[in-house]
């Protein structure tokens, strides 16, 4: 298995000390990218921070996305010349930003960007998450060329689905290591 650096990108709000992307952290030292602001996230601050924090890499990272993450690896994917640093994602239960419910809380996030991601990766979906249904979700990893996984009715895939350190997503992320 290849080693690769790791960037822990969290969505809307962050994820908490119960949630597998914490758990990851703590548990292997993945760098967590810290936004500016983790309650009213503006896509264009959170582009320009994952961009800084890729340009302080010294090798190509593997991204591990959850919720509005993952709306942030396509988003800025869509506008970076540096997606040579990424050697794959895993984009894990991606919220919907343009429902309805979350268009006026997440206003910056539409239109959502879906063209096909420049690296390897691997779509994660539930088939009973709240923020996003499952054929949005697979219509998601089609549009980013993404292999799509059906994480069954699994909810959000976060702390309040009882995943732990989520051992099936840890085998995904050496698949994509590896590659």
């Amino acid at each position: 298995m290849t080693t690769s650096t790791v960037l822990i990108l969290p969505g809307w709000q962050n994820s908490g000390p119960a949630h597998w992307q914490s758990l990851w952290q703590a548990a292997h030292g993945y760098e967590r990218v810290e936004q500016h602001d983790w309650l009213r996230p503006l896509r264009g601050d959170w582009i320009a921070r994952l961009e800084d924090v890729l340009l302080q890499q010294k090798e190509p990272v593997v991204l591990v996305a959850h919720s509005l993450g993952c709306l942030l690896v396509a988003a800025w994917a869509a506008h970076s010349r540096n997606t040579h640093m990424v050697q794959a994602a895993l984009l894990v239960a991606p919220g919907d930003a343009e429902r309805e419910d979350m268009r006026p809380v997440l206003a910056s996030w539409s239109p959502i960007p879906l063209q096909p991601l420049p690296f390897k990766s691997i779509l994660v979906g539930s088939r009973n998450d709240p923020y996003c249904s499952l054929e949005r979700a697979k219509a998601f990893a089609s549009a980013w060329g993404a292999d799509f996984v059906d994480a069954g009715a699994q909810g959000h895939l976060n702390a309040e689905s009882g995943l732990g350190d989520w051992p099936q997503g840890q085998a995904l992320l050496r698949q994509l290591q590896a590659t």
